[in-house]
């Protein structure tokens, strides 16, 4: 894996901010679930293309719906993030869904199971 430099760690973080800004505060779109977050970015050394990890609190249906409406609202997404960033180019935005958060959740769960299971004497 090829280390970031510092200016691309920079973009990177100004890009997620921007973009969560944009996500909270600009879309209208209902398929955009309320509790949707960006949780990493990472934009090409050239800025051509980003890559969003999205992160979605609800079902997977919801998880597909929130990205169908990020990615026919990426025309309008780029253009904000044209005026807010001063930028060479404003890169093209693709969307990912990011289930670490709920594969995070769900280790931890079969966890507390395990060591219930434990305490309860049950092997």
């Amino acid at each position: 894996m090829k280390k970031n430099s510092i200016k691309n760690t920079r973009v990177n973080a100004e890009v997620q901010r921007e973009l969560s800004n944009i996500i909270r505060s600009g879309i209208k779109d209902p398929r955009v679930a309320p509790m949707t977050s960006v949780v990493a970015v990472e934009v090409a050394p050239d800025l051509k293309t980003c890559k969003a990890y999205i992160s979605v609190l609800g079902d997977k249906k919801a998880q597909e719906d929130t990205i169908r409406g990020l990615q026919s609202a990426e025309g309008y997404i780029r253009r904000e993030l044209a005026h807010t960033i001063n930028m060479r180019n404003t890169p093209e935005i693709r969307f990912i869904v990011d289930q670490s958060i709920e594969y995070g959740v769900n280790i931890s769960r079969k966890i507390d199971e395990v060591t219930r299971d434990l305490d309860n004497g049950v092997d």
